[in-house]
Order: C-alpha cells, then sequence, then structure tokens
C-alpha cells in the first residue's frame, strides 16, 4: 500500500509524493492538480491520500485502498 502525500513545495508549486521516496512523483500548479493525481495513484496502488496545508500540517486523508466493508466494530 502506497500512501501518497499532497505538499506545497518553496516555489509555490504543489507536489505529489509517495511515502518513503526521495523524489516528487509530480508537480502542479494547484493544490486541486495534485490532489487529483495523488487521487489517481492511490486508487490503482491501494493507498491513501495524505493533503498538507501550507502550513505542512494535515489537513486531510483519504483512503482508496481495500477497506473492510462493513468496517469492524
Amino acid at each position: 500500500m502506497a500512501h501518497q502525500h499532497v505538499v506545497q513545495r518553496d516555489d509555490g508549486t504543489w507536489a505529489v509524493r509517495g511515502e518513503g521516496n526521495e523524489r516528487d512523483t509530480s508537480r502542479h500548479d494547484t493544490q486541486q492538480q495534485a490532489q487529483q493525481r495523488a487521487k489517481e495513484i492511490a486508487t490503482n496502488q491501494g493507498g491513501d491520500v495524505i493533503t498538507h496545508g501550507r502550513d505542512g500540517k494535515i489537513r486531510a486523508r483519504d483512503s482508496y485502498g481495500n477497506d473492510p466493508f462493513p468496517p469492524p466494530g
């Protein structure tokens, strides 16, 4: 399962980076574009999209993996 992080770079662009990777997978002009690409990757690989705000803190986490249904409990 590969989680995809959406983060803002110093130049103002938004990047998609796979968890544990040293390099960005892609760069985009807007956060929305980066989130869309991250969603495509996460859907394909069965992972989460973790979106970070401008301050670097996590602001959203969406799962596109193999979540159990119905959820336990």
